[in-house]
């Protein structure tokens, strides 16, 4: 039975029995892989924070014949949502715990898309892997989360080569999608962009991701409650 080693984002989890886990995650160089993680609801030692979704890490697998799940070994974390934590208690008041309910409100919406588009044993995902990474630094680096959102669904339905954009979109919006074709997610700190383009952008890319998917995500149906 081969053991790989590789780069990988966490996007979810669920129970498997007493004390195991199943883990979807995706790999730089393999695509989706679904594997069982053995006593993960007891062993702090070799997964502990490391399941969280949108986690990036080195994990460490088998493959078994004919079998569907792979055997997870260990997960390394190297950058983790948990770490929005950090960035939010600098903060105080209400804004803090509305920044940070939403930070963790889109990390889920994040690993959703990613699972739901990512192809299982895909070895042409490295570009997705990437852009999902991405958006965690950019988290924790404290970049506006509603600019990471529309910056995020703007690439990722580009990758898929699904984008249509809108053509009633304002200027303001519009403008906000040039700078996104040329800037890293870290530079949208500098972008300047109204919540009124930034609503926009949302109500199309999501009318587009509904439509491709031909389902409303759960992780979406959240967000709304949050924000009401």
């Amino acid at each position: 039975m081969p053991l790989f080693t590789t780069d990988a984002l966490i996007l979810r989890t669920y129970k498997l029995g007493e004390t195991d886990r199943i883990v979807v995650f995706l790999t730089r160089d393999r695509g989706k892989k679904r594997g069982v993680a053995k006593n993960a609801r007891k062993s702090f030692r070799r997964f502990g924070g490391g399941l969280e979704p949108m986690t990036s890490g080195r994990v460490a697998y088998v493959e078994r014949e004919r079998r569907e799940l792979v055997l997870l070994n260990y997960v390394e974390p190297t950058r983790s949502p948990l770490s929005i934590m950090s960035v939010m208690s600098a903060m105080s008041g209400a804004s803090a715990a509305d920044s940070h309910g939403d930070a963790l409100g889109y990390v889920s919406y994040f690993a959703e898309l990613i699972d739901e588009w990512a192809q299982e044993a895909d070895p042409h995902n490295e570009t997705l892997f990437r852009l999902g990474s991405s958006m965690v630094e950019a988290l924790v680096e404290g970049v506006p989360v509603e600019r990471l959102a529309r910056y995020f669904e703007y690439w990722l339905l580009r990758l898929q080569g699904v984008y249509e954009a809108d053509p009633q979109a304002s200027a303001d919006a519009l403008a906000f999608l040039d700078a996104a074709r040329c800037s890293s997610p870290l530079g949208l700190a500098e972008v300047a962009v109204s919540r009124e383009a930034l609503r926009e952008l949302e109500s199309s890319h999501r009318a587009l991701i509904a439509m491709h998917l031909e389902k409303d995500l759960k992780s979406a149906r959240v967000l709304r409650e949050m924000r009401r």
